[in-house]
């Protein structure tokens, strides 16, 4: 029989109720916490990052190929571009890239029966994936796009429908501005349907509608475009298929990626690793310290019973197994019940979203959960560690004890 493992498990689970018991079972509590709140706090942030990236990527695609100018600004109106056989064929030719759509954007003034309100129109063909934005979508549908001409239908958000008090079906009156402060060219439209990103910069500005109209109101070819948007296969991956596609193109073109192009969404974004660091650091140091402090009284609670087992010829190093047991029996209980935990708090809040958000503030209706297996490994990894490295003090101790002393402690 295993004699250090079986006096660990009759300190730790005797039906008594002894005060190692209780500190035993506060520990695994803590280390269940600890564990929980470092996997949540992963999950939760991870999820943030990814819906709120996701909306900018459906919207505006993983990288951008349009005219090169190293000072327009990224709201700024596109220069017209000729569609480009050598770009599409180096576009095409390149195994990142999933999509490349055509587009172009123009400024315009909203005019309704109640108000104005200022757009910038997002024109797009008439084969564009719209797939991307179908959760976007609120009320309508997107536009149709007739075999000739141009489409008269606009989508517009439902932050501009709101302020000039129109629904999908609706007729509005659109000016758009012309450069060099021209007269505007106006067009009587039909909002065909109505979307919310969340993201109050986009919804207080984007409409999207058709792109042919956009060529004709800026006297363009019908082969001109501002640009393409591209998706990858990946979007982690934008940023390398970049840097192989810009040396590639044209001088008169250029890319840039959609996190280099909206910076301030996802320099904030980037914020929350911070976030994430601090937290992480902090559950570390709470669980080490609440690992320390519980071992240590168990040690001191459990001294008389250390000075007989070295009374009675007891080597110290079974003495130590007894603690390193019932560190182990607080460590590996503490882990799997966090894990538990954690993955039943993500499970749940991915079926029923039961933790909800101000969508104004943070962009998102609610808390979006995204474990990633490594996190999952880290996590768990480093609690190991921790525990396996405070395990063993208690050795240290037992070792100085003497069993005079340890037998007349009270």
């Amino acid at each position: 029989m295993n004699v250090p493992a079986f006096i660990a498990r009759r300190v730790a689970f005797n039906r008594e109720r002894s005060f190692s018991r209780f500190i035993i079972r506060l520990a695994i509590a803590a280390t269940v916490i600890s564990v929980a709140a470092m996997l949540l706090t992963l999950a939760f942030t991870n999820g943030f990052q990814y819906a709120i990236s996701q909306k900018v990527f459906n919207l505006w695609g993983h990288l951008r190929v349009q005219h090169f100018s190293a000072n327009r600004a990224a709201i700024a109106e596109e220069a017209p571009m000729e569609k480009n056989d050598t770009v599409l064929h180096t576009l095409r030719s390149d195994p990142g890239i999933k999509t490349i759509q055509a587009f172009a954007t123009k400024y315009a003034v909203v005019r309704s029966g109640e108000g104005i309100d200022y757009v910038q129109v997002k024109g797009v063909e008439k084969d564009y994936d719209f797939g991307n934005l179908r959760d976007f979508l609120k009320s309508g549908r997107w536009p149709h796009f007739p075999d000739s001409g141009y489409s008269n239908e606009i989508v517009l958000s439902e932050y501009t429908a709101g302020q000039l008090k129109i629904k999908v079906g609706d007729k509005v009156i659109i000016y758009f501005i012309q450069p060099g402060g021209g007269p505007p060219r106006v067009r009587p439209m039909i909002v065909s349907g109505l979307f919310k990103t969340g993201i109050e910069d986009y919804d207080k500005l984007l409409a999207i509608g058709d792109l042919r109209l956009i060529q004709r109101l800026n006297n363009w070819k019908p082969d001109e475009i501002g640009g393409y948007e591209i998706f990858t296969n990946d979007y982690h991956q934008a940023a390398a298929v970049n840097n192989r596609i810009y040396d590639q193109l044209p001088k008169d073109w250029g890319s840039t990626t959609t996190e280099d192009t909206y910076t301030n969404i996802f320099d904030w974004l980037n914020l929350q690793n911070t976030t994430i660091a601090i937290v992480l650091v902090i559950m570390i140091v709470v669980a080490t310290l609440n690992l320390v402090t519980c071992l240590i009284i168990l040690v001191l609670e459990r001294t008389r019973m250390i000075g007989i087992l070295k009374a009675i010829g007891a080597p110290d190093a079974s003495i130590q197994t007894v603690f390193l047991y019932q560190g182990s029996i607080i460590t590996l209980f503490g882990i799997a019940l966090g894990n538990i935990f954690g993955l039943l708090v993500c499970w749940a809040q991915e079926k029923y979203g039961f933790i909800t958000l101000p969508e104004e503030a943070y962009f998102i209706s609610k808390a979006v959960v995204r474990l990633e297996w490594w996190h999952f490994v880290l996590v768990n990894a480093g609690t190991f560690l921790i525990c396996f490295l405070v395990l063993m003090i208690p050795t240290v101790i037992v070792r100085r004890m003497q069993p005079a002393r340890a037998i007349r402690f009270s």
